[in-house]
């Protein structure tokens, strides 16, 4: 007798398993998470350290801005949905803002400048990981039906 099974179903549905590409979810929540969070360190940081007018302006809307839109990714992955591709894909750009701010933007202290250049290096590769890992991804099995 041979070992090989004779059931044929059971050998596709593992075979359609293997080249699924799945999300871990919770991953994706404690990055899109912590994206946020930088977001509010941004916010915040015109307020810890000297800065100007300008620059209290732009780090607010920018914070507020990418918390936002990293917040609503998180809520979304909370929901066992994918994040949108579109909003991590704007948080990204905000990101690449604030590296390059420091350089358009007079900032007031140096501090402020390197503070603001490197939350935007992390929330844009964060975001960016988001974007990609998300768009790769198979839509989640979902446990109801809407009606």
């Amino acid at each position: 007798m041979s070992n090989t099974p004779t059931d044929t179903e059971t050998n596709r549905t593992t075979g359609t398993d293997r080249t699924r590409n799945t999300l871990n979810t919770d991953v994706m929540q404690w990055v899109s998470a912590l994206a946020a969070l930088i977001g509010l360190y941004v916010v915040a940081s015109p307020f810890i350290f000297e800065a100007t007018e300008t620059a209290i302006w732009n780090d607010t809307l920018v914070g507020t801005g990418i918390f936002v839109l990293a917040g609503y990714n998180f809520v979304r992955l909370s929901r066992d949905r994918l994040a949108s591709v579109g909003i991590a894909s704007l948080a990204v750009l905000l990101g690449l803002w604030l590296v390059v701010a420091p350089a358009v933007i007079e900032m007031g202290s140096s501090e402020l400048a390197t503070g603001t250049a490197v939350s935007g290096l992390l929330v844009a590769a964060l975001s960016a990981y988001n974007a990609y890992a998300n768009n790769k991804a198979d839509t989640p099995e979902r446990t109801g039906t809407r009606v």
